[in-house]
């Protein structure tokens, strides 16, 4: 949790900071910029460094507060790194969210991993088909109201034609229990 905070906190920092203050860069003499990733990337080294060779709960904190801050700076320049130029492009943006949502799904998940599997066991049993064939259904059609790619279409269509057919095998074993 704490390096998740530390990560979340230097990336809104950084990018506030560089919104503000956009010239101020390190620069060598020759014109070599030194891009916060590298204090990032070295931030990263030593708190996974003290997390991997210590065994003492205050320098384990203190090494996910140091490697999630490390990742947040390396974070806010990601689209950089993959652009090869644009700072403000929008993938910075997209990556950041996809790792906050992966980390604190793994998180939860990690936590309450038996009362997950407990619901899981009574939420499926019996019914799976019928949660299955609506998930693909739905997943199907969305996919068919957003495209014109007939490629998309097509594998779409025959998704939401087997997700039908699940659902209506599904409700038909359903009406033959009943009798």
């Amino acid at each position: 949790m704490l390096a998740l905070i530390s990560f979340i906190s230097a990336f809104a920092i950084a990018r506030v900071f560089t919104t503000f203050y956009p010239d101020t860069v390190l620069t060598f003499t020759g014109g070599l910029h030194v891009h916060h990733f590298w204090y990032g990337l070295a931030m990263l080294a030593i708190g996974g460094w003290l997390g991997i060779n210590y065994e003492n709960e205050r320098i384990n904190r203190l090494a996910a507060v140091l490697f999630g801050a490390g990742g947040g700076i390396v974070g806010d320049e990601v689209g950089l790194l993959l652009t090869l130029g644009d700072y403000w492009t929008e993938i910075t943006y997209t990556v950041v969210v996809i790792f906050i949502t992966s980390a604190s799904i793994l998180m939860l998940i990690s936590r309450y991993a038996s009362v997950i599997r407990t619901e899981f066991a009574q939420f499926l049993s019996g019914q799976a088909p019928l949660y299955v064939g609506t998930f693909l259904a739905a997943v199907s059609a969305a996919f068919l109201t957003q495209t014109e790619n007939i490629i998309v279409i097509t594998i779409s269509s025959v998704a939401l034609i087997i997700a039908l057919t699940i659902i209506l095998a599904y409700l038909i074993n359903q009406i033959r229990k009943r009798r």
